[in-house]
């Protein structure tokens, strides 16, 4: 298991503001444009319950500036992130942003991962953000559990997705999106997807399909809106 060395705490306290400074220069040099049913998250924050804010692990640059949207609208969010000594670089991050740092691994710490965002829903109002093919996939490939904490907290999911004009696309597992520097970004949110207490197995994979096809839509939502976008700027070059 690894440790805590003090190479590891330097380099740690490198990595950290480079990865801020990364993620603030895609955020301020890329224009959001358009987010698609931003209501439904407006309507949720009003009501001042928490909610389980639903993106795929390759949209994590996005989703996470979606998210301190949300925060500076009053929505109390936290983030899962690895118990390993390499999640303590984003633990920083997470709580210099004032949101929640749940550590835990749907992989190696499921059931007390579980229990933590549970608890974290239904004492502190936290509202836990899921990468829900995450950790290590397959991509798109909903996991139930973000279903499961759904019907135990009663808190609902909610499906988010965004697409860039330009991007790189690594070749990871996720297929993992980095906006270019000045691209156009379009966001979409789904209705928010309430589960019923008492399900059946059966029920709950019904569901799971349900909230993974809701999370593409998305997805084809933000992509459709920025090729609009694309064509009506090459018609007014055209002009």
């Amino acid at each position: 298991m690894r440790t805590m060395t003090v190479k590891r705490r330097i380099t740690y306290a490198i990595i950290q503001p480079l990865i801020r400074t990364f993620l603030y220069l895609i955020w301020w040099s890329c224009r959001v444009k358009t987010i698609t049913g931003d209501e439904y998250s407006q309507q949720l924050v009003k009501k001042g319950e928490p909610i389980i804010p639903c993106y795929w692990h390759q949209m994590h640059i996005f989703g996470t500036w979606y998210m301190r949207k949300l925060q500076k609208r009053g929505l109390k969010i936290g983030f899962l992130i690895s118990p390993s000594v390499d999640g303590e670089v984003i633990v920083k991050l997470v709580k210099s942003w004032g949101a929640t740092a749940i550590r835990g691994s749907s992989t190696h710490t499921g059931a007390k991962a579980m229990r933590d965002m549970y608890n974290t829903i239904v004492t502190d109002k936290v509202s836990p953000v899921t990468t829900s093919d995450g950790p290590t996939g397959p991509v798109h490939q909903f996991k139930s559990g973000a279903v499961i904490l759904s019907q135990l907290s009663q808190a609902p999911m909610l499906p988010i997705a965004y697409a860039a004009s330009r991007y790189w696309q690594l070749r990871s597992w996720d297929k993992f999106i980095i906006p270019k520097p000045f691209s156009t970004i379009a966001i979409a949110v789904g209705k928010p997807h309430y589960i019923e207490k008492k399900l059946s197995p059966d029920e709950v994979e019904s569901e799971r399909l349900k909230i993974q096809q809701a999370m593409m839509n998305c997805i084809e939502k933000a992509n459709n809106t920025i090729s609009t976008k694309i064509s009506a700027s090459a018609h007014k070059v055209n002009e």
